[in-house]
């Protein structure tokens, strides 16, 4: 819901906002504190128990630091590495820890604590989702299953735990673009032997990155201090981030004009053109590696393992139509899971979903008939979704479109966390869900339909599909691997192993007050970075 007074008197509101947003910088510059509305909450400081939400990564990435960081723009940085080698057939790697690298708690970061937090994400009984993005590391995957102990992991300190040498399955040309992400973060080994699975509250927890949690208000905000003992502690300017849980846009939106948030993530599709007329200034909007799709549940019992069901339901939508009137131009209509700007790689055939809309309609009709529904057995359907005003509109207009082939649609709807634990654990017919790229490359998205992958909610399983990432995988020659993804890609459409349905663009509210961010394809902003105008 829009707030009323965001429809009247434009200019003069306009000036209003402009006095009082005078006033918040001024108040802000002196506090240096960042405070950010961000959609959902954190599920842990565990990052083998993360839930998978962009919003997890802004918190994580602040506290935590990789082998490399990112810079303001997206691009890599060393980070707790300083520098590293390279063998020749490109599946060793060798790195080199900063002799300053220091958790928190003024304890040494060692090589030792990559390796206790990479098999520490790997074990079978943390079930981490994500345990999959460090499958190129030799054994990685059969730990992951249980066939070997965490030991033979391809890691390995050396030299007092001043270098650590990881030797991959084969070569990956994305690797170092893994190693920014939170399942490639270092654990405390330290705090782990002292305190076992109780290391990650606050009156224990150490962290490595340019903050430290100080306060956790469940359901309302994360905060965090700058980490005095990170090497670059100088150079941060902030003196706190509040990560402040704001699932609801409207209410961030304002929020944002009371002064009380300085950036929003995601702000709502239907106040954009508002947003540019009014706060043209704030409001950022940038391409985005990411694809909002619709998962297909292909488990037994379920009306959506028959692939005709899937068909004519991903037939139906009028892709167009969400993209340009109902989200007002705020993104784009997707007919294929990857998304465009993804390195090296040209994507699928224009799709069928693309075609004439009376065609479609008749196709999905003879479709559902075949597969024994119609006036007499119409299809039922449970549509979850994740609490957002954006994502209730997006599911009640498709319900729409599949209401006149005879479809009925239960709308089911939970905040986030509960949402995706709930489609995990197959609890749903067609369910929404997203995806923005981990690292910038194609297998990112395809991955997520590997059989047995924790964020393959569907369980969609096709042996010649992961036998094609697998070849991949094994490829050097980038134009070859390109082709074989993207044959991969096509046999899932092929499949309707899910029915894409937008490509994201980012979009922010931004404090013009702020310096040190800036729009990247991948729309990830570390906080160390960020600073207010003196």
């Amino acid at each position: 819901m829009s707030a009323l007074p965001l429809q009247r008197n434009a200019s003069g509101l306009a000036l209003g906002l402009a006095m009082a947003t005078t006033t918040l910088f001024a108040s802000a510059t002196q506090a240096q504190t960042l405070d950010i509305g961000v959609m959902g909450e954190l599920a842990s400081f565990d990052t083998s128990q993360v839930a998978g939400g962009v919003w997890e990564s802004q918190v994580l990435m602040d506290v935590y630091e990789g082998l490399f960081k990112l810079a303001p723009d997206g691009k890599l940085l060393p980070g707790m590495a300083t520098d590293h080698e390279v063998s020749e057939d490109g599946r060793t790697y060798t790195f080199h820890l900063r002799e300053d690298a220091r958790w928190s708690d003024g304890e040494p970061v060692t090589a030792e604590d990559f390796v206790t937090g990479w098999r520490h994400l790997l074990k079978p009984r943390n079930a981490s989702k994500y345990a999959y993005m460090l499958y190129p590391v030799v054994n990685a995957e059969a730990i992951n299953r249980g066939d070997m102990p965490p030991e033979k992991l391809g890691v390995e300190a050396l030299d007092d735990g001043r270098t650590l040498r990881v030797e991959l399955e084969h070569s990956t040309p994305y690797f170092p673009q893994l190693l920014t992400h939170y399942t490639a973060y270092p654990l405390p080994t330290h705090l782990l032997e002292a305190h076992g699975s109780d290391w990650i509250d606050l009156e224990h927890i150490a962290t490595n990155g340019a903050f430290t949690p100080v306060e956790w208000v469940s359901q309302s905000r994360i905060s965090v201090e700058p980490n005095s003992q990170y090497y670059d502690a100088e150079q941060i300017s902030l003196e706190r981030v509040n990560y402040h849980t704001s699932e609801d846009r409207s209410a961030a939106l304002s929020r944002f004009r009371a002064g009380e948030l300085d950036i929003v993530r995601e702000y709502a599709s239907e106040r954009y053109q508002w947003l540019q007329e009014n706060l043209p200034e704030a409001t950022r909007m940038a391409p985005y590696l990411g694809s909002y799709y619709y998962v297909f549940n292909h488990r037994d019992g379920h009306p959506t393992s028959d692939a005709r069901v899937r068909e004519a339901l991903s037939l139906a939508i009028r892709r167009k139509v969400i993209a340009e009137q109902l989200m007002q131009g705020t993104f784009e209509p997707a007919h294929a899971f990857v998304p465009p700007g993804v390195n090296h790689y040209e994507g699928v055939d224009e799709a069928p979903t693309a075609g004439k809309m009376e065609a479609r309609m008749a196709q999905a009709r003879k479709l559902l008939q075949e597969a024994g529904y119609g006036p007499d057995n119409p299809l039922e359907l449970r549509l979850r979704y994740n609490s957002s005003e954006e994502h209730k509109r997006i599911a009640v207009a498709i319900a729409a479109m599949w209401r006149p082939l005879g479809v009925e649609v239960e709308l089911i709807n939970a905040e986030a966390t509960v949402h995706y634990q709930t489609i995990a654990e197959g609890d749903f017919d067609v369910a929404r869900a997203g995806w923005v790229a981990d690292y910038n490359d194609a297998e990112n998205f395809l991955t997520l339909l590997k059989s047995g992958v924790g964020n393959n909610y569907g369980a969609y399983a096709n042996p010649e599909f992961d036998e094609l990432l697998a070849e991949a995988a094994r490829t050097q020659d980038a134009d070859a691997r390109q082709a074989l993804l993207e044959e991969a890609e096509t046999l899932a459409m092929q499949d309707h192993a899910v029915a894409p349905l937008l490509y994201y663009v980012s979009r922010n509210l931004v404090n013009p007050a702020l310096d040190g961010w800036q729009n990247n394809i991948e729309d990830d902003h570390p906080s160390r970075w960020i600073s207010f105008e003196e």
